[in-house]
């Protein structure tokens, strides 16, 4: 025969109660790591004692990696100054990779971004002050934020022995002051290829603004862009569609 249940107690459920509260809190906790892990705090660094500088008509290309490239590209294509922004590949050793190949960590690649800009408006010490203030996180291995693996690991990428002396010298400095509290992990070599990406991941995070990615990894770095560095931010980004219709 069956026997019904006995009704909880008030000190049953009391109990219960309070056990669900300290679970709401602990959810809402981790929660609010998670977001803040994601969107790491914007980190206030001094300018590079040693800078790069090009003669002729000013036009260089400076090529980073920081995690997903949606939102590189969207901070610098905020930055005056920077005429393109593209998403694509660069460090590894497969020719043409693809997104996928790419994601998986089979190819050696970085997701990054090649950005093109005129040094008589900014220069590349500034372009990588930018990089290691809201950009990205220079002091996390092999990831970024939510993104885990070797195609989320903090590089650049230099196209002339004037850039590569300027980001050594830089990290230098900011390694020396003790900047960040943990050590930079970014790695600095000299550019062999980039690989351009996909259509759909160009101006991504512009063309998808809502998504929840965006509005928790992507959006507030551009914010840190305009708080941080107003005398670089520009309301109207350069957008890879613009450039190709134009």
């Amino acid at each position: 025969m069956l026997t019904p249940c006995t009704p909880p107690s008030r000190r049953q459920l009391a109990r219960l109660a309070l056990i669900v509260l300290l679970v709401l809190s602990i959810a809402g906790i981790l929660a609010q790591t998670h977001l803040a892990h994601a969107a790491d705090p914007a980190m206030t660094i001094p300018a590079p004692a040693v800078d790069a500088t090009v003669p002729g008509d000013g036009v260089e290309t400076a090529v980073v990696a920081g995690g997903c490239f949606w939102g590189v590209q969207a901070v610098f294509a905020h930055v005056k100054g920077v005429t393109l922004a593209v998403s694509g590949y660069a460090g590894g050793t497969t020719i043409a990779p693809s997104y996928e190949a790419v994601s998986a960590g089979n190819t050696g690649h970085a997701e990054s971004v090649q950005i093109t800009f005129d040094s008589k408006v900014i220069s590349y010490g500034k372009i990588l002050q930018v990089f290691f203030s809201v950009a990205h996180n220079p002091t996390q291995l092999n990831y970024q934020g939510p993104d885990v693996g070797t195609q989320y690991r903090s590089a650049i990428f230099t196209t002339s022995a004037a850039q590569q002396h300027t980001a050594e010298a830089y990290i230098a400095q900011l390694s020396t002051a003790k900047v960040f509290r943990t050590p930079i992990v970014t790695e600095v070599s000299a550019l062999k290829m980039f690989y351009t990406a996909e259509d759909y991941h160009q101006d991504y995070a512009f063309l998808h603004p809502t998504e929840p990615y965006i509005v928790h990894n992507d959006l507030p770095k551009v914010a840190r862009l305009q708080r941080m560095f107003a005398d670089l931010y520009r309301d109207a980004p350069v957008l890879v569609r613009a450039k190709k219709a134009s």
